[in-house]
């Protein structure tokens, strides 16, 4: 595939527990804080756990009128995003949408139903921001947004578009929770990646937008690069429904397509920011997948999951905002809940911020299925 179209990241504006702006979150992530708190919009005393990232200050689920939380989220992201132009093709990435409205349908409530399917989410965003398509939503479990970000840089790449929005979102809902509760996946106490003792995931709720362009669409808007998407790659080891194949396969070959597709070789990856949800064997076996791909060396890993909680369908995308700003400031976030890193992880991820060398960084994620997607991203321009 040509290198002839660069794929810059012009914009990248995020809305989590830890506040309405990228630079908030950057900022309380380096501070070692977390956003997880008890849940207060529904009931979970019947549920595995009481803990969860959300994004303070929303409605509750389901409220007086049935709306979906997906709503005020998202209007907490239309007030920080710049004007996009009419053309911009649209990607979304949610895996539940306003699934929450569905909730009080059941129980003989009146529910506002918009947005309740994720087919309803790009007609609702691109009408709010007067594109002329309508866009496309991505649903494939965690790794939504991550692939949403492969294929908006494809499109540019190839020129066969100039100009790509990805939003991606996702809340905490009483349906979601029970589910993962059903799945014994989370943690009775706020999750803790890479632990040696750690024992499950904590929900947490979010979104993002991340405008990518042309080299030559974003200097006619006077854009500048905040990183440059220079690989991707996606794969599917079909191992489970839920759970990961134990060696790692199909994060390794996403892995080694999206340095593939950089024409970088492993040594000059400078980061990773690791799915890390804090799962027995998520995390071993993106520990194993690290190591295949990179061997002994001792690069910095993190997840953000430990302040954040784990987002899902928007995951991917905070992570890419996060990777960019990480990429600018030439340090990567400490793993928030991190105690007791097992023995494979000592040498990798740190309760404290790391020194990123070189100009490179690998954001990965996984999901269910045996879903795994993996992006890199340069700091700046292309070299």
């Amino acid at each position: 595939m040509s290198r002839s179209q660069p794929v810059w990241l012009t914009e990248a504006v995020t809305v989590t527990a830890l506040g309405d702006s990228l630079q908030q979150l950057w900022d309380r992530l380096m501070a070692g804080r977390s956003g997880i708190r008890e849940v207060e919009h529904f009931p979970v005393d019947q549920y595995a756990s009481r803990w969860a990232a959300a994004v303070p200050g929303l409605t509750p689920s389901g409220g007086r009128t049935g709306r979906s939380r997906l709503h005020p989220l998202l209007e907490r992201l239309f007030d920080s995003m710049p004007a996009a132009d009419a053309d911009t093709v649209l990607f979304t990435a949610t895996t539940k949408a306003g699934i929450d409205s569905l909730e009080p349908l059941c129980r003989g409530q009146a529910a506002d139903t918009t947005g309740m399917v994720p087919s309803d989410v790009p007609r609702l965003i691109s009408r709010r921001l007067g594109l002329t398509a309508e866009g496309v939503n991505i649903n494939a479990a965690c790794a939504s947004s991550t692939i949403a970000v492969a294929k908006a840089a494809s499109l540019i790449r190839t020129g066969r578009a100039s100009s790509v929005l990805v939003c991606c979102m996702d809340v905490i809902t009483d349906f979601v929770f029970s589910g993962f509760s059903a799945l014994q996946a989370l943690s009775r106490q706020p999750c803790r990646p890479f632990d040696r003792d750690r024992s499950g995931l904590t929900l947490g709720e979010g979104a993002a937008a991340l405008q990518f362009m042309s080299a030559e669409r974003a200097a006619g808007r006077n854009r500048k690069p905040l990183a440059a998407v220079v690989g991707w790659g996606m794969s599917n080891d079909a191992t489970h429904i839920t759970a990961p194949a134990r060696d790692g396969c199909g994060l390794i070959r996403a892995i080694e397509k999206a340095l593939h597709l950089s024409q970088l070789d492993p040594g000059q990856i400078g980061a990773v920011s690791a799915h890390g949800t804090g799962t027995v064997y998520n995390d071993a076996m993106e520990l194993t997948a690290i190591r295949h791909v990179f061997g002994d060396r001792s690069l910095p890993v993190y997840s953000v999951k430990g302040a954040i909680g784990h987002t899902l369908g928007a995951a991917g995308g905070i992570e890419v905002a996060l990777a960019a700003k990480a990429l600018a400031e030439g340090m990567v976030p400490p793993t928030v809940g991190l105690l007791h890193p097992e023995p494979e992880a000592e040498s990798l991820v740190s309760t404290r911020a790391q020194n990123l060398s070189g100009s490179t960084l690998l954001t990965t994620n996984s999901g269910f299925g045996g879903i795994n997607a993996a992006i890199v991203l340069k700091s700046g321009s292309l070299p």
